[in-house]
């Protein structure tokens, strides 16, 4: 979603790490093209003034004028005004979910943003990871099937859904929710209300009956981050007819410009506790302004990828896999798993999202022909080999390949580029086995891993060269190469 916005932003910052010295007309003039970057990505035009304001205010000074590396002191104070727009009031980041049970969370916003689906997310979200009895109710009587899709999503996420009993009002439907929640002994029940295409009288009065009934803890507005300045005003809307507590970002993973989050955050006051990242039901996250911030700037977000890598990876599949890797006799079906354990945690693209320098990375993937349908079509050559072709590429010839070829849907070329990236990557595995002895770096306690960060600039480039590794295939980092290290 913060691609457009990373992407401007990176070039600015770029332009200010050249400089050795900053004046005041460079900050005046980076600041100028930081505000055209956030009103392109459709950030809301008070929102965007407030947080240049700041910039500047901060920028002009002794301090970063003056600093060795002013270039990374504007990134910083950039950082630090995007947190600062992003992060809500003490205790008002996570859903509120520690009354009495059954807590009452009201679901509201526009139809088609998404708000069914998010409704089901937070249900599994608060019945795996929080461990709480949900129970989900539709009280939109108005969408056809759209009870009875709430129904099909509770039994997809293993999360209990309200029976559905025609003829019911909104607000019957939602006083037999909580009658039920109580009965059933539930923690939480998620009222899923009805949506419009635009915003209108009636939805409003049949939402402002349904809160005054069940009081709800969090009433939480669904948007989708494509509606970009629409998403604002529905959120406006919102919140002076209802009251939203939070609001709920649907679409974050697809091409929208990022504008929304800051200024629905900036314009409303009200925080952004959730974000939907994926259409599969476990693809919801925290919203967390920092890490936000982070992914913007071109910082990556490390903290939020080894959550990710520590919900899925299986730690005694990881330690197999290290242990084939130590021996080099990692093969086909080892790399199968490995790009299943990366769409898991969001594909390529949410991975590289999460990673400093991801612009740069991103565009040498893309000249390098690297992307998500590449990836699931050498996942559909690998599952149409036999377990004897999978450990030993060897045996695969002609007749073998076009069989391959057929079953998975791909072209005997396809099957051929994948056999050479396979034993292109065999073959630097042995290679850093015999530089290890045991498997790992020469010269490392057990044959382990060097501290890269320690280490002398010279000493690493000479370690990449006996490895076989091109220090100039090495994507580039925000602030570049340490110094002395020759690229």
């Amino acid at each position: 979603m913060f691609e457009g916005l990373s992407n401007r932003l990176e070039g600015v910052f770029d332009t200010l790490r050249g400089r050795g010295k900053l004046t005041e007309a460079d900050v005046n003039a980076a600041a100028r093209e930081i505000r055209i970057a956030l009103l392109e990505a459709d950030v809301a035009l008070p929102v965007a003034k407030d947080l240049i304001n700041r910039v500047k205010e901060r920028a002009i000074g002794e301090q970063v004028l003056s600093s060795v590396t002013p270039g990374q002191q504007v990134v910083k104070i950039v950082h630090d005004a995007l947190v600062e727009t992003l992060t809500p009031e003490d205790g008002q980041g996570a859903l509120n979910i520690s009354g009495n049970p059954p807590v009452p969370i009201l679901m509201v916003g526009l139809q088609g943003s998404g708000k069914t689906t998010t409704s089901a997310k937070i249900a599994l979200r608060l019945t795996s990871k929080d461990k709480k009895r949900v129970l989900l109710a539709s009280l939109d009587t108005h969408r056809p099937a759209a009870q009875e899709q709430l129904q099909v999503l509770g039994e997809q996420t293993g999360v209990d859904s309200l029976a559905i009993v025609a003829g019911q009002s909104a607000v019957q439907i939602a006083e037999r929710a909580m009658q039920e929640g109580r009965a059933g002994g539930y923690d939480v029940v998620i009222l899923d209300t009805a949506g419009r295409l635009t915003i209108d009288d009636v939805l409003m009065d049949e939402v402002v009956a349904v809160r005054d009934l069940v009081k709800p803890y969090e009433t939480l507005l669904v948007a989708d981050a494509m509606t970009g300045q629409d998403a604002v005003t529905t959120a406006t809307a919102f919140d002076e007819k209802v009251g939203i507590t939070g609001l709920v970002l649907t679409r974050v993973d697809g091409d929208a410009r990022g504008g929304a989050a800051l200024s629905m955050r900036g314009v409303t006051g009200k925080p952004v506790k959730l974000l939907g990242v994926g259409e599969k039901m476990d693809a919801l996250e925290s919203f967390q302004p920092d890490r936000i911030a982070g992914r913007i700037l071109g910082m990556g977000d490390v903290v939020s990828l080894v959550e990710k890598a520590a919900e899925v990876f299986d730690e005694k599949e990881a330690r197999k896999v290290a242990r084939k890797l130590k021996k080099g006799s990692f093969d086909l079906t080892d790399l199968r798993n490995q790009f299943q354990q990366m769409n898991k945690m969001g594909g390529l693209q949410g991975l590289m999202s999460m990673l400093p320098g991801a612009g740069n990375m991103k565009k040498q993937m893309a000249a390098a022909g690297m992307d998500e349908k590449k990836i699931k079509h050498q996942i559909a050559i690998i599952d149409s080999m036999t377990p004897q072709e999978r450990a030993i590429p060897n045996l695969i010839k002609a007749n073998r390949k076009k069989r391959i070829a057929a079953g998975s849907g791909t072209t005997i070329q396809q099957v051929n580029e994948l056999l050479k990236q396979f034993d292109k990557a065999s073959k630097m595995m042995k290679r850093m086995k015999k530089m290890g002895g045991k498997g790992g770096f020469p010269g490392m306690p057990g044959g382990g891993m060097p501290d890269m960060g320690n280490m002398d600039p010279a000493e690493l480039q000479e370690m990449l060269t006996k490895s076989g590794l091109d220090p100039k295939s090495l994507p580039k980092m925000p602030g570049g190469l340490p110094p002395g290290f020759k690229s």
